[in-house]
């Protein structure tokens, strides 16, 4: 990757056009079910779960978390998991965020802890929980989101990377970016937001090691998505994000092994680290990169 110089002026959502759009999504052939008895809920975030008709034997598990505004519904409407659900016989899991303005906190100590008592506490015991009741594979669960979605998709790869084999973040910004100086919870941090919080590889790394410490074992391979005309999220965050994968896997962030221009689509740029990185910067894209499903199924392994 080559790191951005500018931010582009662009506004809007004005995607480039597909080679190969998603097909349209059709409607899930399950209801979406709310679960309330899924273990200890220390920040009283809903856990909703979609499971198909056909269920694969030990099925994989994905979860789907959803942007500022959004809802689990929402997000099980408007995203292409349940129809793959349907397809390929995995569950998925919507938590729903339990504030006003439904933003995810990824700012507090509680939040960006293994086991802090914060949302992502709370998201992981919802991932217990399914995996004991439809004896799912504990080596096929993983995590992906749009905007505060995604930067919690990275925060849970942060806190529970024992729980998760792969993550995707559509729009979001680097573990940790959001981190309160005064430990506020679903705090709003303008910094990070505005593409002003920049650190090494080596720091960004660190931040991550910080929230598991002692924790030596296997990380999630993640896919970072971000659009150049994202004016929520600077596109300077796809360029941090990178930079703390890159430092957590001991990749040279300044030497990508391939660079696929217009790949997946016309105007996207995708540049693969190594077997556990790959990133994806869609010109003249905004505020979010529109979820590529069955994409997503290739990099999950489904």
């Amino acid at each position: 990757m080559k790191f951005l110089t500018t931010i582009s002026a662009l506004l809007g959502l004005a995607a480039a056009s597909p080679l190969d759009p998603e097909p349209p999504l059709k409607r899930a052939t399950q209801a979406l079910q709310q679960v309330t008895g899924f273990g200890t809920n220390p920040s009283n975030t809903k856990m909703y779960i979609y499971v198909p008709a056909t269920l694969a034997a030990s099925p994989p598990i994905i979860v789907a978390i959803h942007y500022c505004t959004g809802t689990a519904n929402g997000y099980y409407s408007g995203s292409p998991y349940a129809q793959l659900a349907d397809q390929k016989g995995f569950i998925v899991i919507y938590p729903e965020s339990p504030y006003s303005g439904t933003c995810w906190d990824v700012s507090s100590k509680s939040a960006l802890s293994h086991d802090g008592g914060g949302d992502s506490n709370s998201i992981a015991n919802m991932v217990t929980y399914a995996l004991d009741k439809y004896q799912g594979d504990a080596t096929k669960v993983f995590v992906t989101g749009s905007s505060s979605g995604a930067m919690m998709t990275n925060v849970m790869a942060a806190t529970y990377p024992e729980m998760f084999a792969a993550g995707i973040a559509y729009s979001g910004v680097a573990a940790g970016c959001f981190m309160s100086a005064s430990n506020a919870v679903d705090g709003w941090n303008n910094s990070c937001a505005t593409g002003q919080s920049t650190a090494t590889a080596a720091k960004w790394a660190s931040v991550v090691t910080d929230m598991y410490p002692g924790y030596n074992g296997t990380r999630p391979k993640m896919q970072i998505y971000h659009g150049s005309a994202d004016t929520t999220l600077a596109p300077r965050n796809y360029n941090e994000t990178i930079k703390q994968w890159v430092g957590v896997f001991g990749y040279d962030e300044n030497a990508p092994v391939t660079t696929q221009a217009n790949s997946p689509q016309n105007g996207y740029t995708t540049y693969t680290y190594g077997d556990h990185l790959v990133g994806i910067y869609a010109q003249g894209v905004g505020h979010t990169v529109p979820i590529r499903g069955a994409d997503d199924m290739k990099f999950f392994g489904l």
